[in-house]
């Protein structure tokens, strides 16, 4: 368990990426740059750590099984950070952010599950309770609260899907760190795009 609470609170330590921008400490195009340098240092890690082989032991702590010869989550977590930052408006990519940073964590605490397999109802429905949260608490800065709701809720389904089930692709294991924010980012855009 010791190792599960250590990768949980690196998991919500990228909460500090949208906390500069929600703390006013930097402005969105910096926080941009910053997960950008991240993913430029995440990159450089994996690359080593897989064709030559960097042996710290902070990667048997901090890594799944499934990770030990593909990318790591970290890995994919700053990539989607990045990917989210830059393509979506901050009101659009910090919830979808935060969905991840926490709302994830929570989630694997309450219970994990395998590969191929969907997490019990009751941890579902807490993942979707703390990302609609974490949703309402930052669209309703910059939208009627209706609207930002709506948006947090179906933002919150996409992060929660993303979340629930692991599926496994010609036998990779699609890691929730690389879909949970543009599945939710995406959901809450079409709602401000098409339902406001």
């Amino acid at each position: 368990m010791g190792g599960e609470l250590r990768r949980r609170a690196v998991h919500a330590s990228g909460v500090g990426f949208p906390a500069l921008y929600l703390l006013d400490l930097a402005a969105w195009r910096t926080v941009g740059y910053l997960l950008v340098v991240g993913s430029a240092v995440a990159a450089i890690l994996e690359a080593v750590r897989l064709l030559i082989g960097l042996d710290w032991a902070v990667y048997e702590t901090l890594t799944r099984e499934y990770e030990r010869d593909n990318v790591a989550g970290y890995a994919l977590y700053m990539f989607s950070m990045t990917a989210v930052a830059w393509v979506f408006d901050p009101p659009v990519a910090v919830p979808g952010m935060l969905m991840l940073a926490l709302g994830d964590p929570v989630s694997g605490l309450l219970g994990s599950n395998e590969a191929g397999r969907a997490k019990r109802a009751g941890v579902v429905a807490a993942m979707f309770a703390v990302c609609f949260a974490l949703g309402t608490l930052v669209l309703v800065r910059t939208v009627a609260p209706p609207t930002a709701a709506l948006a947090a809720a179906v933002g919150a389904a996409g992060a929660t899907v993303a979340d629930g089930y692991t599926p496994v692709v010609a036998g990779y294991v699609v890691d929730d760190n690389i879909t949970i924010p543009p599945a939710a980012c995406l959901g809450i855009w079409l709602v401000l795009r098409f339902g406001a």
